[in-house]
């Protein structure tokens, strides 16, 4: 077992590090905040073979507050350990801002400096990161994060403030940050001080930031899913859902309804086409068109259907009978007019994929029936 203590486990990155440490096997967890009793800081620091310092002030009600809240707490854990005769591996959660000249920024270096001091004392390995803007899930809106109060405003339909649409970021996700302070674990650095980036770093505009998120919550209305592929997006999304109110986790889709069944829409991508649902009655039949370019993938989730294919060149009938009770996905080929008949005594439910996005001026859809007695 390796004793981990983290501060601050009650922030913003000490709560996703601490939720990934649980689950980590050889790990003795010391979970501290700054209410954390005498008691258990003793214990804590008389143990621990690794300390993620996490603990920090970074909007006090007063600018001298930085200082105690940054450095003086840093100073305090190298001093302790000292006494406990102790030299873990100490990782310090810095900020790019103590390559600034600003209360916060000194007070951030001078703990740095604390940190390197302590390693040269004692053959301690320490490891500092500057970190850029973190952002994912659970961080605090309306307080130092710009990704955060966008989420939690947009995704309650809030207005939001933008200063400088123009002003770049430098964004990291918090799950890089979580697997860039586990990695330590896994290979243990050389003793002495060194700094590590978390990468990858993203960037982007105060208003493209906006714009995006604002283009998630349309998602809703829109059904088309953002750009998964690129991971700044994917993890944006997350962090935006992350947001969402308990209460709004679920939306309504549109359903188109007529004597057959009802129709809807539930995915769409410019790159990956759509999805789509539809329940049908007993002894009806949906279809009879073909593609020329667009190809399908049907899937009966519930009843029994035979799916019917011709080639448009051909006389030729294929039927496949397909059922709810056995998953089974069927290929629709562009060339050949197709039909899908409920041929049981229920409901049947059936998921359609589309490799395009439907165009009413392009549909690349012909009616043309299977079979003439259809």
């Amino acid at each position: 077992m390796t004793a981990v203590l983290v501060t601050g486990a009650a922030g913003f990155i000490g709560k996703n590090l601490v939720a990934t440490l649980r689950r980590r096997e050889g790990v003795e967890l010391y979970a501290l905040d700054l209410a954390a009793t005498e008691a258990e800081w003793d214990e804590a620091l008389a143990r621990a073979e690794v300390i993620f310092h996490l603990a920090g002030v970074n909007r006090p009600p007063a600018p001298e507050q930085y200082e105690a809240g940054n450095a003086g707490l840093t100073r305090d854990l190298c001093a302790r350990l000292r006494q406990f005769g102790r030299a873990p591996t100490f990782v310090l959660s810095s900020s790019v801002q103590a390559e600034l000249d600003n209360p916060y920024g000194r007070s951030k270096r001078r703990a740095e400096e604390e940190v390197a001091r302590f390693a040269a004392d004692s053959g301690a390995c320490a490891v500092i990161f500057r970190l850029k803007n973190v952002f994912g899930k659970w961080c605090r809106p309306n307080y130092n994060s710009v990704v955060a109060t966008f989420c939690h405003h947009i995704a309650r339909g809030l207005p939001i403030t933008i200063s400088d649409a123009a002003r770049e970021l430098a964004l990291i996700y918090i799950d890089d940050v979580v697997e860039a302070f586990l990695r330590i674990l896994d290979e243990p650095p050389a003793p002495g001080c060194e700094y590590r980036e978390v990468r990858p770093v993203y960037s982007t505009t105060l208003g493209a930031l906006a714009a995006t998120i604002e283009g998630f919550r349309a998602m809703r209305r829109s059904l088309v899913l953002p750009e998964l592929a690129d991971p700044f997006i994917r993890s944006l999304y997350a962090t935006y859902l992350s947001y969402l109110p308990e209460g709004s986790f679920a939306y309504p889709l549109e359903v188109k309804a007529d004597q057959r069944g009802c129709l809807a829409e539930f995915l769409k991508s410019p790159h990956a086409g759509q999805v789509f649902v539809s329940r049908t009655r007993p002894g009806i039949t949906r279809g009879n068109h073909y593609h020329h370019t667009k190809v399908e993938k049907f899937l009966v989730v519930q009843g029994e259907a035979a799916i019917r294919f011709r080639h448009i060149l051909s006389g030729q009938v294929l039927t496949y009978r397909v059922s709810g009770t056995d998953l089974k996905v069927v290929d629709i080929p562009p060339g050949y007019t197709h039909s899908i008949q409920n041929v049981g005594a229920g409901e049947m439910v059936v998921l359609f994929w589309a490799s395009e996005m439907f165009d009413p001026e392009r549909p690349d859809t012909v009616y043309e029936e299977v079979t003439g007695d259809e």
